[in-house]
């Protein structure tokens, strides 16, 4: 390792040491992964290695905006508990001196070996560029030193070289494959496709996916698996255009599901819809484990939004969503939250067969800052359903179903701190459409600190993250409608780290 690499990344483990203490804990999660102190983005190198889940994630520590990408780093046994460690990767080379941007990790001959974009400032353009570095043991990293890996001579006319990131490298059969974001002349979003046999030379292999104009002006952060008979390409495309219910957000994260062909290297897609319905939720990026699962994390913040925890000085910003596991069904991306976290519930209260109507029904004092709820509802008699959260004198964050529409809306409009961002519109609702199952509604709903998870009937979730001013504590249901809670159940959850 390089003497100058050492003495940054020393840097920055310095600082953070120093910070442990200052950082303002009201609004940190307790049992979502967030970095020590400073901002925190797109979860990056997902793998399982020598025993541990490893999941880093780009990191400026000196600040909570963003600023030049390190990559911050932590290990869990069992995706709940996590174990911060030393940064693991930091600018301090002439081809990432602009910033060592999003990538991927994978595992080879029991080495880990990091992809990751550098940037770069070349005669005035910014190049970004595929670098790559490697470790025995999870934790320190040498930098490549042929770095970068893949530039612009193996890009050539097929992408912008200012607009050129975010690896992931995967194995099929006896090669590798590494799929990147890109776009084209035009501003639509393309991924495209590199082969090697050794991970240290690569080749262009293919245009894997190309999108609409209507599609977003980039995508960014692609990750190619294969799960239940098919081929999955994620990725989050920047201002793709609003379609019915979907992509409300100044930037999505979308699944693409169909086939792809490994002769020609290009997907033929047979549906494609957005992952998550809520306001916070980008860049996903999945693993496989020991156990055969896919798992999936994301980053639980959304670009160009109100960060009051930055606002209001307390030393960090953003976390990552709770992992999910994930299925596909119908050729749809299907998730659940990741099996451990039920291990890690304390059971509180539970009720059944209670009707609820325009009279409100009250739980006071049934949710604290880490709660689990558990809801089935009949709603088979009636019309709209409604669930006030944290619900005060004042305010609430507002559930609501609509039987005759077949939607759910999380509304968090006039509830804690303001949230504005830079859609026309500002999206402090959205709703999503979930059929009923024989007449009922399913709700698994996980709330941390300042945020929320909602799994609604199997089939479809909704995250967000929330500012409280006044805590609320009361859980509150009404309607319109003869309906009944066949079953309530809540739980707290011990908290995962020390935050």
């Amino acid at each position: 390792m390089l003497v100058e690499e050492t003495a940054i990344l020393d840097k920055a483990d310095r600082y953070i040491e120093m910070m442990q203490g200052k950082v303002n804990p009201e609004y940190r999660q307790g049992y979502h992964l967030m970095a020590p102190v400073g901002w925190i983005n797109d979860p990056n190198g997902f793998v399982y290695f020598q025993g541990y889940y490893h999941l880093f994630y780009q990191y400026y520590p000196y600040d909570s905006k963003w600023g030049p990408m390190h990559w911050g780093h932590a290990r869990s046994r069992d995706l709940v508990h996590w174990e911060e460690l030393p940064v693991a990767l930091a600018p301090d080379q002439v081809y990432d001196r602009g910033g060592c941007f999003s990538g991927s990790a994978i595992e080879k001959e029991g080495k880990l070996f990091l992809f990751y974009t550098g940037c770069q400032e070349v005669c005035g353009v910014v190049h970004q560029h595929q670098c790559l570095a490697v470790s025995s043991d999870g934790i320190h990293f040498t930098k490549f030193a042929a770095n970068p890996i893949v530039a612009e001579a193996e890009l050539g006319d097929y992408g912008a070289i200012q607009d050129f990131r975010d690896p992931k490298v995967i194995r099929h059969e006896e090669r590798y494959y590494m799929v990147v974001a890109t776009k084209t002349a035009d501003s639509r979003g393309r991924i495209v496709m590199f082969e090697s046999e050794d991970l240290f030379q690569w080749r262009f292999f293919s245009v894997l996916l190309e999108g609409t104009a209507e599609q977003g002006i980039m995508w960014e952060c692609p990750d190619l698996f294969s799960l239940d008979g098919r081929d999955v390409l994620i990725m989050s495309p920047i201002q793709i255009q609003q379609q019915g219910l979907e992509y409300h957000n100044i930037s999505s994260t979308v699944a693409w599901i169909g086939e792809v062909d490994w002769e020609t290297g290009k997907m033929q897609v047979a549906n494609f819809h957005e992952i998550d319905f809520g306001m916070d939720f980008y860049a996903p990026q999945t693993t496989e484990d020991s156990q055969g699962r896919r798992i999936m994390v994301a980053w639980m913040q959304m670009w160009d939004r109100t960060l009051p925890t930055h606002d209001l000085g307390h030393q960090w910003a953003g976390s990552m969503t709770l992992p999910r596991e994930l299925r596909v069904k119908k050729d749809r991306l299907v998730q659940k939250p990741v099996s451990t976290v039920y291990s890690q519930l304390i059971y509180q209260q539970g009720t059944e067969n209670i009707q609820v109507g325009e009279t409100p029904v009250a739980f006071r004092n049934a949710l604290s800052d880490q709660t689990y709820l558990h809801l089935v509802a009949d709603l088979s008699h009636g019309e709209v359903f409604q669930i006030g959260l944290m619900s005060s004198a004042k305010e609430a964050l507002q559930l609501t179903y609509d039987v005759f529409s077949e939607t759910f809306e999380m509304n968090r409009e006039n509830f804690g701190r303001p949230l504005i961002g830079s859609e026309k519109v500002p999206v402090n609702s959205r709703k999503v459409k979930v059929p009923l199952i024989d007449g009922q509604l399913v709700l698994e709903i996980f709330r941390d600190t300042s945020s929320l998870e909602i799994f609604i009937n199997g089939l479809e979730v909704m995250t967000g993250t929330f500012y409280e001013v006044v805590k609320g504590r009361d859980l509150v249901f009404s309607g319109v409608g003869d309906m009944r809670i066949l079953a309530l159940e809540t739980a707290a959850i011990k908290e995962a780290q020390d935050n």
